[in-house]
């Protein structure tokens, strides 16, 4: 499909949304995490919320589980843009071709035609469509913009971030092999196409009686359709672990409301995600939350290993838009090998303070099979509050044991999440 001048413009203006709201939420104990409170309102509305803030959508479609329709229709916090509810399918793949096909019974007539009466004629399948997880609620307007822009330049578009991290291929519980990962990135939602490339994509995907497609680019690529990536946002994380959703709680309960409530623009605050992993290694003790662990085998790492300061430490970093902790002492001769964390720390609470801002509260959640940590979550959090200058009741500390789940549930390593809430230094 090539570009028509004035037709692609006017195209280029009315981007619509199919908001995916109908999985099961397996990874979440049986709770249906989209329906959960979040500090007031569902962790839906959130999202729908983020989508709605943005000026380059006119319509969103939202795809929900058939025993929810009801409810959602019914629910006081849709935004005006939510044009139609429909109920989805067994499968991802099922659910966006429900939330497609009810865009089609909309614009009944119109393909090939005028949007608006009046108007000259508008190619709408050179309209892009936007298809987003409804559990990324901390989606910015300015990825949904650039997600559109380069999906109407490009036919198909999604955003991505590099792998940072070494990754293992383990078979039965035994490490098989080391993936390379150059070139190798995680994807995210919003995933924008063109109209009538997503509508010949759903009519002439490869036959597959298990619709395994995981996401958009996957159908696309099925179909030997190009996709375009951009660089996607490392705070556009995706709730899937109860952890997550404490995390979302401390970000929403901490006064964002409206447009791009995870982005770290606001004046008045300024929020940062952390995370780091890694897996035991040589020598002891364990350093975890600036504390020590005698006779418990210490991370692995340039540093100390304390992947609970490195959190928290890049979670201050990505609030005050300063970059990450990589970056400010890369894992190389210019940083001493073994380092204390708690030193790392302490050099980014200075230039965090150097940037005009300083720590409110920080909320940290460790996942790990061992060691047991209970006894000494208040002893982390009073260290960690020590080194950031704050009372100890402004920083959270709280541990999961991973429940079987990848190397920290097997007790193969540990990592750790942060949410810090900056303040102007004033």
């Amino acid at each position: 499909m090539t570009a028509r001048g004035s037709d692609r413009e006017a195209a280029e203006s009315t981007v619509d949304v199919i908001v995916v709201a109908a999985g099961a939420s397996r990874r979440m104990g049986g709770v249906d995490k989209l329906w959960v409170d979040v500090a007031g309102e569902p962790l839906l509305a959130r999202t729908l919320q983020a989508v709605a803030a943005s000026p380059a959508v006119t319509r969103i479609v939202l795809v929900v589980a058939a025993d929810r329709v009801a409810a959602a229709t019914e629910a006081a916090w849709l935004p005006e843009s939510v044009v139609s509810i429909v109920a989805g399918g067994g499968s991802r793949h099922d659910s966006v071709r429900a939330g497609f096909e009810a865009l089609e019974q909309l614009d009944a007539g119109r393909v090939g035609g005028s949007a608006r009466a009046g108007d000259a004629p508008v190619d709408v399948d050179d309209g892009v469509v936007l298809v987003h997880d409804a559990a990324r609620p901390f989606v910015t307007t300015a990825l949904i913009a650039a997600v559109a822009a380069a999906a109407a330049r490009y036919g198909a578009a999604i955003p991505v971030l590099p792998v940072a991290e070494t990754l293992k291929r383990v078979v039965d519980g035994r490490v098989d092999s080391t993936i390379d990962r150059e070139g190798v990135a995680t994807a995210q939602t919003p995933q924008g196409v063109r109209r009538g490339i997503l509508r010949s994509a759903l009519a002439g995907a490869p036959a597959a009686a298990d619709r395994t497609w995981t996401d958009e680019a996957a159908l696309l690529e099925a179909c030997r359709i190009a996709v375009h990536a951009i660089p996607g946002e490392a705070t556009n994380v995706k709730v899937t672990l109860p952890a997550d959703l404490q995390r979302a709680e401390a970000v929403f309960g901490g006064g964002r409301r409206g447009e791009d409530a995870a982005a770290v623009g606001n004046a008045a605050a300024r929020v940062g995600l952390g995370h780091d992993r890694h897996s035991f290694g040589p020598g002891e003790p364990l350093l975890l939350g600036g504390v020590a662990f005698p006779g418990v085998p210490r991370l692995f790492g340039h540093s100390d290993g304390d992947v609970a300061l490195h959190a928290v430490a890049d979670a201050l970093l990505g609030a005050a838009s300063l970059g990450d902790l990589g970056r400010l002492f890369p894992a190389d001769a210019r940083t001493p090998r073994g380092s204390a964390s708690s030193s790392l720390l302490t050099a980014v609470v200075e230039r965090v303070a150097a940037a005009g801002y300083r720590p409110r509260s920080v909320d940290v959640t460790i996942v790990a099979a061992r060691p047991r940590l209970a006894d000494r979550l208040d002893e982390m959090a009073a260290t960690i509050a020590a080194l950031l200058g704050l009372p100890t009741n402004a920083v959270a500390v709280k541990a999961s044991t991973g429940n079987l789940d990848g190397m920290e549930g097997a007790g193969r390593g540990i990592s750790a999440q942060a949410v810090a809430l900056l303040d102007p230094a004033r």
